[in-house]
Protein backbone atom coordinates (compact mmCIF):
# COMPACT_ATOMS: atom_id res chain seq x y z
CA UNK A 1 0.00 0.00 0.00
CA UNK A 2 1.62 3.15 -0.88
CA UNK A 3 0.85 6.68 0.52
CA UNK A 4 -1.54 7.50 -1.87
CA UNK A 5 -3.45 4.37 -1.48
CA UNK A 6 -3.38 5.45 2.64
CA UNK A 7 -4.23 9.17 2.26
CA UNK A 8 -7.41 7.93 -0.25
CA UNK A 9 -8.91 5.20 2.23
CA UNK A 10 -8.28 8.10 4.74
CA UNK A 11 -9.87 10.53 2.71
CA UNK A 12 -13.11 8.42 2.11
CA UNK A 13 -12.95 7.39 6.19
CA UNK A 14 -13.60 11.29 7.06
CA UNK A 15 -16.04 11.77 4.03
CA UNK A 16 -18.43 8.30 5.50
CA UNK A 17 -18.32 10.34 8.37
CA UNK A 18 -18.63 14.38 7.28
CA UNK A 19 -15.22 15.19 9.75
CA UNK A 20 -14.18 17.75 6.56
CA UNK A 21 -15.22 20.41 8.86
CA UNK A 22 -12.93 19.31 11.85
CA UNK A 23 -10.08 17.87 9.72
CA UNK A 24 -8.33 21.51 9.48
CA UNK A 25 -4.76 21.97 8.89
CA UNK A 26 -4.45 23.43 12.86
CA UNK A 27 -7.04 20.63 13.84
CA UNK A 28 -4.78 17.90 12.12
CA UNK A 29 -0.77 19.54 13.37
CA UNK A 30 -2.87 19.51 17.00
CA UNK A 31 -4.39 16.06 16.85
CA UNK A 32 -0.32 14.87 15.05
CA UNK A 33 1.37 16.40 17.49
CA UNK A 34 -0.94 14.75 20.40
CA UNK A 35 -0.35 10.91 19.01
CA UNK A 36 3.80 11.68 18.89
CA UNK A 37 2.88 12.42 22.62
CA UNK A 38 0.99 9.50 22.99
CA UNK A 39 4.49 7.30 20.95
CA UNK A 40 6.79 9.31 23.31
CA UNK A 41 4.79 8.61 26.69
CA UNK A 42 5.63 5.10 25.40
CA UNK A 43 9.98 5.69 26.18
CA UNK A 44 9.86 8.22 28.05
CA UNK A 45 11.42 6.55 31.80
CA UNK A 46 12.92 3.60 29.50
CA UNK A 47 17.00 3.62 29.44
CA UNK A 48 18.65 3.69 26.18
CA UNK A 49 18.82 0.09 26.65
CA UNK A 50 15.44 -0.67 27.37
CA UNK A 51 14.20 1.26 24.44
CA UNK A 52 15.81 -0.17 21.96
CA UNK A 53 14.41 -3.09 22.90
CA UNK A 54 10.72 -2.13 23.18
CA UNK A 55 9.85 -3.63 20.10
CA UNK A 56 10.70 -7.28 21.45
CA UNK A 57 8.20 -6.70 24.13
CA UNK A 58 4.98 -8.26 22.51
CA UNK A 59 2.92 -5.78 24.62
CA UNK A 60 4.84 -2.65 23.78
CA UNK A 61 5.45 -3.60 20.32
CA UNK A 62 1.63 -3.55 20.00
CA UNK A 63 1.26 -0.06 21.75
CA UNK A 64 4.41 1.19 19.45
CA UNK A 65 2.01 -0.13 16.59
CA UNK A 66 -0.37 1.81 17.42
CA UNK A 67 0.82 5.09 17.81
CA UNK A 68 3.20 4.84 14.90
CA UNK A 69 0.09 4.06 12.74
CA UNK A 70 -1.29 7.38 14.33
CA UNK A 71 0.96 9.25 13.50
CA UNK A 72 1.25 8.10 10.08
CA UNK A 73 -2.11 8.33 9.20
CA UNK A 74 -2.30 11.60 10.89
CA UNK A 75 0.64 13.23 9.02
CA UNK A 76 -0.95 11.57 5.55
CA UNK A 77 -4.07 12.87 6.27
CA UNK A 78 -2.63 16.16 7.20
CA UNK A 79 -0.56 16.39 3.91
CA UNK A 80 -3.66 15.18 2.13
CA UNK A 81 -5.60 18.06 3.17
CA UNK A 82 -3.17 20.45 2.65
CA UNK A 83 -2.14 18.98 -1.38
CA UNK A 84 1.25 18.17 -0.27
CA UNK A 85 3.57 15.64 -1.43
CA UNK A 86 5.20 13.67 1.52
CA UNK A 87 7.45 11.79 -0.62
CA UNK A 88 8.72 14.76 -2.91
CA UNK A 89 8.64 16.59 0.40
CA UNK A 90 10.39 13.90 1.45
CA UNK A 91 13.00 13.32 -0.93
CA UNK A 92 13.95 17.02 -1.05
CA UNK A 93 14.62 17.42 2.63
CA UNK A 94 16.70 14.31 2.25
CA UNK A 95 18.77 16.35 -0.50
CA UNK A 96 18.89 19.45 1.31
CA UNK A 97 20.42 17.49 4.29
CA UNK A 98 23.03 16.18 1.91
CA UNK A 99 24.11 19.42 1.28
CA UNK A 100 24.18 20.54 4.98
CA UNK A 101 25.89 17.78 6.40
CA UNK A 102 28.38 16.36 4.05
CA UNK A 103 30.09 13.21 4.48
CA UNK A 104 32.63 13.17 6.01
CA UNK A 105 36.14 12.96 4.94
CA UNK A 106 38.07 9.62 5.07
CA UNK A 107 40.17 9.26 8.16
CA UNK A 108 44.12 8.86 7.21
CA UNK A 109 46.81 7.18 9.00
Amino acid sequence: MSLDDIAARQRAFAVAREWGQWHTPKNLVMALSGEVGELTEIFQWLTPEQAAAAYEDPDLRARIDDELADVLLYLVRLADVMGADLVKAAHAKIDRNEHRFPKPAPLTD
